[in-house]
């Protein structure tokens, strides 16, 4: 089993940043990929970023070039840079890790952003 627990979320104004964090705790052999994604009230999850073990980044086209996924070397905590906020990037923000054949979902970390 695989354990994620989001934190760093809260409110902030628009234009400006938060960083978010998953620490993952666990059997954590064989993580493929680590992933960020949201979900707006009413709305369906949607995926943000993800970094592989290689480690290979991708972004949906919404977040590129204002969100940076990294994590750190001990491959334990993935963090989210979130940089020139908007109002429509309020939502609750989860963690996913991925091995083959099963994924693993943090409880997500609430993000406001105020206009």
């Amino acid at each position: 089993q695989v354990r994620l627990v989001e934190s760093g979320g809260g409110l902030v104004q628009a234009g400006g940043s938060l960083r978010l964090s998953c620490a993952a705790s666990g059997t954590l052999d064989n993580i493929n990929a680590m992933a960020w994604y949201r979900q707006a009230p009413g709305q369906q999850r949607l995926w943000l970023a993800t970094i592989t073990s290689d480690p290979i980044t991708n972004y949906a086209n919404s977040v590129k070039g204002r969100f940076t996924i990294s994590r750190d070397n001990a491959k334990t905590t993935v963090y989210l840079q979130m940089d020139s906020l908007k109002p429509e990037d309020t939502a609750v923000y989860y963690c996913c890790a991925v091995r083959i054949g099963h994924e693993y979902w943090g409880q997500g970390t609430q993000v406001t952003v105020s206009s």
